[in-house]
């Protein structure tokens, strides 16, 4: 059986920055497999489609390019914001400032986004908010282990069911 839309796909994968000598971001080889509903948009559509056609028992590598995967780095997402942004109940967070920190904000639309404090300025806290992957080209090793029609109910929900999949509480 191929991979093609509304397939769950078992697989494991080892992700690197740029190519196969790149820092390795993170791998599922050795740990539990990605499982996931093929074509309903839960990937990077080039994830996908590098994934079309492939069978169980498939190993293959391939890179998709920053442009493909999270996008280029835009220098306009890095912002200064005042300080008194992180006041909670009259008291600055100290816990949230701290260099290298993602945190939760929201827009002024109301759409959550992540930061990462890059600087801790006086009145001012200077953050970034491109994806920490944006500008970065991918590279991923893929084995592909099982491959399987999904149910109705998992293809009406969007997501896989069962042991290895999402479960509804």
């Amino acid at each position: 059986m191929t991979i093609s839309k509304h397939k769950v796909v078992t697989l494991h994968y080892k992700l690197q920055e740029g190519d196969e000598a790149g820092e390795l971001v993170e791998e599922t080889f050795g740990g539990d497999p990605l499982v996931f509903l093929y074509g309903v948009g839960q990937m990077i559509p080039e994830f996908e489609n590098q994934l079309s056609g492939k069978k169980a028992g498939d190993a293959f590598s391939f890179g998709i390019g920053s442009e493909e995967a999270y996008g280029t780095y835009d220098e306009e997402s890095v912002v200064t914001i005042p300080k008194d942004t992180f006041v909670i109940d009259g008291k600055l967070d100290e816990s949230l400032l701290q260099e290298g920190k993602v945190i939760p904000m929201r827009d002024p639309d109301g759409n959550q986004l992540l930061g990462t404090v890059m600087e801790i300025q006086d009145d001012e806290v200077v953050m970034d908010f491109n994806h920490p992957m944006a500008g970065v080209d991918l590279y991923f090793t893929v084995s592909i282990e099982d491959v399987r029609d999904a149910t109705q109910s998992e293809i009406d929900h969007g997501h896989v069911h069962g042991p290895d999949g999402h479960h509804h509480h």
